[in-house]
């Protein structure tokens, strides 16, 4: 039995737990020496001797025979189909899910080198990455690739997402981070929106690509917090708490500066940023273009209050420890999207029932929503019509 049985449910966030050498087949010789040597891509790869110990783990006989009853059990690099393809259609089919939005592990916040000064290398390292999660969804139509987009150089942008759009990427994923000299509202990006408006597919926002804790607040006088995985690169209490800020601003800034209005079918999704944020920003916008209506021209054109255009166009994944119910009661019904965020551990053994308790008492509508109609929404023609609802999974 499926750990989702008889009920639609799409799931939208889901990962690739690659190993180091992911991106080296698909990157271009003559930069593979200047890849390698960034201080963030060795500090990630570090002694290879994780990656085979992962290798000989998922290629042991007794290990895989056990794979079955430990679809939600066993996380990152022991998660079934983690980072071998042929494995993650049965992953699919024992998480129960009519589909998966996959995102990359290694590769989030594509090393930093948005915010450097070598753009050549920062766009050839996103294409790569590209083409590693374009050829590893091919394996399944369920699983629907995320391509990134650096928003730095105009015209590499647009190349880029056209690339994407063509390697059959269902969705383009974005940083939240401000580029270095523009605003993420700059018209010249407006080629990458209209691109994905015509393909029909999301813009996407996810953790990793977003401004991060001053690591000034970790000098307190007290022993380091180890975090999920017991290190402290990964989050803690208090490095939890920026997450979706840049998220919120950059959105902001989007809707404000009238891009959400330019594209009006165009869709967008916070990723494993959390929701508790959602109502507040909301409402805070709502005051913003109240308060300076009378001055800013941009705002008297809006076509309608900043909450109003949220619902229309943006989408958010609550985290499974948050009150998704109260999320969703105080933002509306057409927001909120289910995630297991599989293979991570952080996504928890049972999310199911987490995001059930807290919609309890709720409208059908909104737990629909919440479960497949959101997602559905989202995803627009990255979705294939026979994947939105399938016979099988539709609850009698």
């Amino acid at each position: 039995m499926a750990y989702i049985d008889g009920r639609l449910v799409h799931d939208a966030d889901s990962h690739l737990m690659e190993l180091g050498d992911c991106l080296d087949p698909y990157l271009e010789k003559r930069l593979l020496d200047r890849y390698h040597a960034l201080d963030i891509y060795r500090t990630k790869v570090g002694n290879n001797a994780w990656a085979d110990t992962a290798r000989a783990t998922q290629a042991d006989t007794a290990f895989r025979a056990e794979a079955d009853a430990n679809i939600m059990a066993r996380k990152n690099y022991e998660g079934m189909g983690s980072f071998i393809a042929d494995d993650r259609p049965r992953a699919v089919d024992l998480l129960g899910v009519a589909s998966q939005l996959v995102f990359t592990t290694f590769c989030l916040g594509n090393f930093d080198l948005d915010q450097g000064n070598d753009m050549e290398l920062c766009y050839a390292v996103a294409h790569a990455h590209n083409r590693m999660m374009t050829d590893f969804c091919k394996v399944d139509r369920r699983l629907l690739a995320t391509a990134y987009v650096p928003l730095e150089d105009f015209a590499r942008a647009e190349a880029i997402a056209k690339d994407a759009i063509a390697l059959g990427a269902k969705a383009l994923l974005i940083p939240s981070w401000c580029p270095q000299r523009h605003s993420p509202s700059h018209t010249g990006l407006f080629p990458v929106w209209a691109m994905a408006q015509e393909a029909g597919i999301p813009i996407l926002m996810h953790v990793g690509g977003e401004d991060k804790l001053n690591a000034t607040y970790k000098e307190n006088g007290l022993p380091p917090v180890p975090d999920f995985h017991g290190g402290d690169d990964n989050f803690t209490s208090v490095s939890y708490m920026p997450i979706p800020q840049s998220a919120m601003q950059t959105l902001a800034t989007l809707i404000f500066d009238g891009v959400f209005d330019h594209f009006p079918n165009l869709k967008w999704g916070a990723i494993e940023l959390g929701a508790a944020w959602l109502p507040g920003w909301m409402r805070s916008m709502d005051s913003a273009a109240h308060a300076f209506m009378r001055n800013e021209e941009r705002l008297q054109n809006l076509s309608d209050k900043p909450s109003e255009i949220v619902r229309r166009q943006l989408r958010v994944s609550p985290y499974p420890h948050e009150d998704a119910g109260w999320i969703i009661s105080n933002s509306g019904e057409e927001t909120c999207l289910f995630s297991t965020d599989f293979p991570h551990v952080e996504g928890g053994r049972n999310p199911l029932k987490r995001f059930d308790a807290s919609l309890e008492g709720m409208p059908q509508t909104a737990i629909d929503g919440f479960y497949a109609e959101n997602f559905i929404d989202l995803m627009g023609e990255g979705l294939a019509e026979d994947l939105r609802r399938p016979a099988h999974l539709v609850a009698a």
